[in-house]
């Protein structure tokens, strides 16, 4: 599954090829009928919000899509309308281009109280502005759950997945199976940050790179994900040398070291 910077990257793309455009809307595949509502209509902008994206439409309707394990996008540039590939759930077509997307979790459509009844849901977003970690500090100190489960439900922190969970916890020195409430606040600020700046720069980078640059300089830009991370898909803890270790929590994996995260 996508994680937030991923969402916010597409948000970031879509707003440029689609907003400010009569957008024309269809369901090849036939499962979003609702396509109908907003055919036509000008597409004012694309919001992300954590693993969530929302389309704000001149009608005044808003669009929700959630990508979940198996949706995706596929971008055809230029002002020839290419043809259906596979299962598309949703088309949306411009002089500038076209987007496919194809096996979303949930496509559809509904009003802006819709939409503010979902983020109610969810916890808050360390990629939007002004977000402060307040809210994530107390929901996870009231938890006696292991931080490391915490930190994939979106109802305590929205957009980080398996990836940036394992790194930010490596950076931060913190054993994932760790209960929430014995972090300290310093921690739990500083663990924020980290995902905050992790994120920020997924979104820059278009990928994943979790390690410091500085530390260890990146030579290979088309290296696999377990190149660029510290513990996630490692055998050996690039720090230190360690033996890495995977502890279940979650329902993922979740990779550490137990040199450099002691419990």
């Amino acid at each position: 599954m996508p994680e937030g910077h991923t969402l916010a990257r597409i948000a970031r793309d879509q707003t440029k090829m689609l907003c400010g455009q009569v957008v024309r809307v269809s369901s090849p595949q036939g499962r979003f009928p609702d396509a109908a509502l907003i055919d036509g209509q000008v597409l004012q902008t694309v919001e992300s919000y954590g693993k969530h994206l929302f389309y704000w439409w001149h009608n005044g309707l808003v669009g929700h899509v959630h990508l979940g394990l198996f949706g995706k996008y596929r971008v055809s540039v230029g002002q020839q309308v290419p043809e259906v590939q596979g299962q598309v759930r949703m088309r949306m077509s411009t002089e500038r281009g076209t987007i496919d997307l194809a096996g979303p979790t949930d496509c559809s459509i509904g009003t802006a109280d819709d939409r503010d009844a979902i983020i109610a849901r969810l916890g808050p977003d360390p990629l939007r502005r002004g977000v402060k970690p307040e809210l994530f500090v107390t929901r996870i100190q009231k938890s006696a759950q292991p931080i490391g489960a915490l930190l994939l439900d979106q109802k305590m922190l929205a957009g980080v997945g398996n990836v940036y969970r394992a790194e930010a916890l490596f950076v931060n020195g913190i054993h994932p199976s760790r209960p929430g409430r014995s972090c300290s606040t310093d921690e739990l600020r500083a663990l924020w940050l980290t995902i905050s700046s992790m994120l920020k720069q997924g979104v820059k980078d278009n990928r994943i790179i979790t390690i410091d640059r500085k530390e260890f300089p990146i030579t290979n830009r088309r290296a696999q994900r377990g190149d660029n991370t510290y513990v996630y898909h490692r055998d050996i803890c690039l720090r230190c040398g360690t033996a890495v270790q995977i502890v279940t929590l979650g329902g993922r994996a979740c990779y550490f070291c137990p040199t450099c995260q002691p419990y």
